[in-house]
This record gives structure tokens, C-alpha cells and sequence, in this order.
């Protein structure tokens, strides 16, 4: 049974909890006597530099750390700044405050309420255990988050996530991790405009249709098809608001390392066990839904879940099926749905990135036709709105061209390899213009796998072909829109020293050679795309490679 903690068992308690924490209300659940030892902050920390991010994903998901437990003081940090994309200025020693300076001419916690910037959702402002003092630093943190980042116009767990943060690490070091989450390109921690929001409650809602199919019909059962909708659309709360302090932190030790997939199954979890709960007419969920309806009785329920963490977690993980590669699929084919229903209606009830309506700001279409010598603001802005829509919240940048940096494929992997996502343009000896967005690092052509080989292809579903010249289309990974897909059809990109390859599956859409001088494209299995330019073989005359980075 969960224990209150004694005075001198608080004492020790208020060791591993900041100052800025009243650990009086915190439940202790100690570890079971017959567990395995626990691992331990030096485990975690030889994991994660050697690079085992497999094994590390097994230590965070089976050790059941209590919440008094000391490791998350160094673990958490470690966790999220795996992810940052490069050395910063964000993350330099003093940064956060003389950001704080900046937005507020103090570094002293104010005393009365701080104005919070408008993505944060004012009903949901969780502080947890938090003192006073505690809630006025998540304040200050995420009002310098926004004044750092104004990209984010939607963002409702960004208040939770910092509190729980500031339960086991220092504001600065707090701001840091946020930093780390909000920038990451590689996975998706926090959704930051309410079209992605929006795409997040749909995901779980597809996906629970799927995979718990009984819990699913259960909620359909007891709501029509518009509140139950709503109730998907709350998700988020089911974990934030709903689960105890004690089953949140380990949900939240998953979380920094694997990203938002990890909530989609803590959802999927909780379905599952409050459909198991109301099996018996009679039980106390059965008498709320039919008093209060089921979305009261399953808040009820995650307040009052009664399974241990480790349990709950087994649950979580133990869905069969749920791939990451299925989850981004899901999540990108109804992004492109929702922004394509947004562009046709022209709706404005969504709230859009800072670049109105996804288009590029005035500065990137002016930096753009200086140094481009493939694409006309006209081709920019149909590219543009086919990109995904969270990078459209960044500026692009010429990473490589070879009208400046040579025809040389060694230097391509200079100057591109650490980026991701790439855009890369061809622009032929006969003026036609294609290419491709590219999901992943160039880099990822060194890795190995399991046995120690080579990995032929790399690349994730979001990577996508295009033609711009003369014909003007977009040819999406042919997964979208299949739940299940051959071999041939995942071969999104290949590189080595004598080629680059985009496509793959009785042909490549894109081939380049060495010298990034002659080109041959075909139809390919990936992306169902007829050759990009007619001939099939081409002489590049220009290639150009965009990143795209924040305007801090």
C-alpha cells in the first residue's frame, strides 16, 4: 500500500526534490523486496554514450525507480539533451538568465502572477507539488520559452512538462531540457501549433480504433460520435491531470527518451484498463458513466488506477503491432489530411505557424532568390506547402550548392550530412527542376545494424519526391495510405562514396554519381512516381541542398 512518509523520511525525501517542492503530499510506493537491483545513473549514462539507444529504451521502461529515488537529478537532464541538434548559444552556462533579464529587467521571482505567453492553456496550468516559488519559475521558464521561440502559437503540455522538470533539477537546467524538446527535429516531444495538436488527439484516436478495438467500441457505446470525439480530443489530461504523481514520473522517464509515441500508449493503456474495470455491471466506473457519463468516469479512473507503475507501463508497452514506423505513419497521413481540408476551405480556425498560412517569411523569399539558382518564389511557395508543417516553422538555409562549394560528394557530406531534414533541388542540363525531401541525417549511411553490417537504406516516410519544372507534382511515401507495405516499398534513402540514391523498389526515383554530375531516374516501389524528367537520364547542371534552422 502506497505510505505517507515520515518527518525523518521527508527529510530525505526533500533531498532529492528541489526547493522549489512541498514533498508532504507525495505518495512513496517502495520498491518491492524481491525486485531486481535497480539500475543505476552510471548504467544509464555508459548507455547512452555508446550509442545503445535500444537497451537504454529497455533500462527507462523496466526499472521501476520510485519517486523519491535520486537518479532523475542527473538522468532527466542527460535524457533530454541527448536531442539537442547542435551546440547552442541555448544551451551555454548563464543563457536562460540573461534571457530572464531581457523579458523581465530582473532575475528575482516575481511576486504576483506573470502574464502567460498565449500557446500555454490557461485551464490546464498543472503544477503538481510545487511551492509558491515553484509555480511562479515554470511561469518565468515558459514566458522566456516564448519570447526565445515565438514559432510556438499552440502549445498545452509545454506548462506540465516544465513543473514536473522542475520537481528534480534546476530552473536553468529546466529551460535547457525545454530547449532540448522544443528544437528536436529527429522526434516529436511537444506539438507547438493546434494543427499538430489537433493531428496528435486524431492519431490516438485512429490508432486505439485499431489496436484496442474493445475499449474503443466501449467509448463509442457510451457517446455519440461527436462526444466521443471530444473525449479523444482530451487525451492529453487523461495522463497530466488523471494519473497519479507516482505512475506520471515514470511515464515521464520513458518520455525523454523515446518522445510523444510514448504518451499515444500510456493512452491506449489507460483504455484498456478502465474498459477492464467496467466488465462488472455493477462496479463503481458502470455507476458513473451512468451518473455522470464516461468521460467523469474515466477521469475517475485514472485518478484512481489500480495498478502499480511498472504494471501500467507493461500494459503500455505490451500493445503488439504499435511500430513507430506505423504511429508516424498514421500521424503524417492525418496531418496531410487536416492541412489539405484547411487549404481547400481556407479556414481560419486553426491557429497556423508564424509564417501565415505556411508560406515562407518575406526574409526567407528574399534569401532564397539571391542565392538559388533553381527555384522561382513561385516554385518556393508550392514547395513550401508541401512541406511537413512543423519545419515550415523554420528558415531555410543553403547548405551546399554546386555552383559555389564543387561537384564533389565528399563535400556534400560536410557540409549536409549532420542536418535533418534536407531539401534537396536538381536542376538538369535541359531546365528540368525535382527533388526531394529527405526525413533523416546523410550520416545515418555509416550505421550498422544488429550484426555489425551496413545499413543499405535509411530514411523515414515523411521523405517525399517532388517535380517542379515542367510538370508540377508531389509523390508521397506510398505507406500513407496502406497499413501494411512490402520490403520494396521502405527503401527511402542509400548513400556511400560513389552515389546517392532516393527510392528504391524496381527502380530509383533519384540516382546520383560521385560527381554529382550525371543522374538517371525511374519509377520506384517507395513512391509510385513516374521518371521526374522524361528521358529517364539526366546531366545535372545545378544541385542544391536546404536545411532549415530557427532565426535565434
Amino acid at each position: 500500500m502506497p505510505m505517507m512518509p515520515s518527518a525523518l523520511e521527508e527529510a530525505e525525501i526533500s533531498n532529492v526534490f528541489t526547493s522549489l517542492v512541498n514533498p508532504t503530499g507525495i505518495t512513496i510506493v517502495p520498491c518491492s523486496p524481491t525486485a531486481k537491483p535497480l539500475k543505476t545513473i552510471t548504467d544509464v549514462k555508459n548507455t547512452l554514450q555508446q550509442g545503445r539507444k535500444q537497451d537504454l529504451k529497455y533500462i527507462l521502461r523496466n526499472n521501476a525507480w520510485p519517486v523519491d529515488h535520486p537518479i532523475r537529478n542527473q538522468m532527466w537532464p542527460l535524457l533530454c539533451t541527448q536531442h539537442q541538434n547542435e551546440k547552442s548559444s541555448n544551451s551555454v552556462e548563464g543563457f536562460y538568465w540573461e534571457m530572464v533579464r531581457q523579458v523581465f529587467g530582473t532575475m528575482e521571482l516575481p511576486d504576483k502572477p506573470i502574464n502567460l505567453p498565449p500557446f500555454v492553456e490557461p485551464s490546464h496550468c498543472h503544477s503538481y507539488y510545487l511551492t509558491h516559488r515553484g509555480k511562479a519559475a515554470v511561469d518565468r521558464i515558459v514566458s522566456v520559452l516564448g519570447y526565445a521561440y515565438p514559432d510556438i502559437v499552440y502549445s498545452p503540455t509545454i506548462y506540465s512538462i516544465c513543473a514536473l522538470l522542475l520537481h528534480y533539477i534546476s530552473e536553468e537546467e529546466c529551460y535547457n531540457c525545454m530547449v532540448c524538446l522544443v528544437v528536436c527535429k529527429e522526434k516529436t516531444f511537444i506539438t507547438q501549433t493546434k494543427l499538430l495538436y489537433e493531428v496528435t488527439w486524431k492519431t490516438v484516436m485512429q490508432i486505439s480504433k485499431k489496436h484496442v478495438k474493445g475499449p474503443a467500441v466501449f467509448l463509442q457505446r457510451h457517446c455519440n460520435s461527436a462526444r466521443a470525439e471530444r473525449i479523444y480530443m482530451d487525451w492529453i489530461w487523461w495522463i497530466f491531470q488523471g494519473l497519479p504523481f507516482q505512475h506520471l514520473i515514470r511515464i515521464m522517464d520513458c518520455f525523454f527518451h523515446e518522445g510523444i509515441k510514448v504518451f499515444y500508449r500510456t493512452a491506449m493503456a489507460i483504455l484498456i484498463l478502465f474498459y477492464k474495470s467496467t466488465t462488472n455491471p455493477s462496479s463503481e466506473y458502470q455507476v458513473e458513466i451512468q451518473k455522470n457519463g464516461v468521460e467523469s468516469a474515466l477521469l475517475k479512473f485514472c485518478k484512481e488506477i489500480p495498478v502499480t507503475p511498472q504494471k501500467f507501463l507493461k500494459v503500455a508497452f505490451g500493445i503488439r503491432g504499435l511500430s513507430s514506423a506505423y504511429i508516424s505513419r498514421v500521424f503524417i497521413r492525418t496531418e496531410m489530411v487536416l492541412k489539405s481540408k484547411t487549404v481547400i476551405s481556407g479556414s481560419r480556425q486553426l491557429v497556423r505557424s508564424r509564417s501565415s498560412e505556411n508560406l515562407p517569411n518575406s526574409q526567407s523569399q528574399n534569401n532564397i532568390q539571391m542565392v538559388s539558382h533553381t527555384l522561382t518564389i513561385r516554385e518556393l511557395l508550392t514547395l513550401w506547402s508541401w512541406l511537413p508543417v512543423r519545419i515550415t516553422m523554420y528558415t531555410p538555409i543553403l547548405l551546399y550548392t554546386t555552383e559555389e562549394h564543387g561537384c564533389s560528394l565528399t563535400t556534400f557530406y560536410v557540409r549536409v550530412e549532420q542536418h535533418e531534414p534536407t531539401l534537396l533541388l536538381i536542376k538538369t542540363c535541359n531546365n528540368e527542376v525535382f527533388g526531394a525531401y529527405c526525413s533523416s541525417r546523410w550520416c545515418e549511411r555509416n550505421q550498422k545494424d544488429q550484426r555489425g553490417n551496413r545499413q543499405a537504406y535509411f530514411g523515414t516516410g515523411e521523405t517525399f519526391l517532388f517535380s517542379l519544372y515542367p510538370e508540377r507534382a508531389k509523390y508521397p511515401w506510398v505507406g500513407i495510405d496502406a497499413d501494411r507495405v512490402e520490403h520494396g516499398a521502405e527503401l527511402f534513402m542509400a548513400a556511400d562514396t560513389k552515389m546517392i540514391t532516393i527510392g528504391g523498389g524496381e527502380g530509383q526515383a533519384i540516382w546520383m554519381d560521385e560527381n554529382i554530375r550525371f543522374g538517371k531516374t525511374d519509377r520506384c516501389t517507395t513512391f509510385n512516381n513516374p521518371p521526374l524528367c522524361p528521358k529517364g537520364d539526366f546531366e545535372i547542371r545545378v544541385l542544391e541542398v536546404y536545411g532549415f534552422a530557427t532565426e535565434q
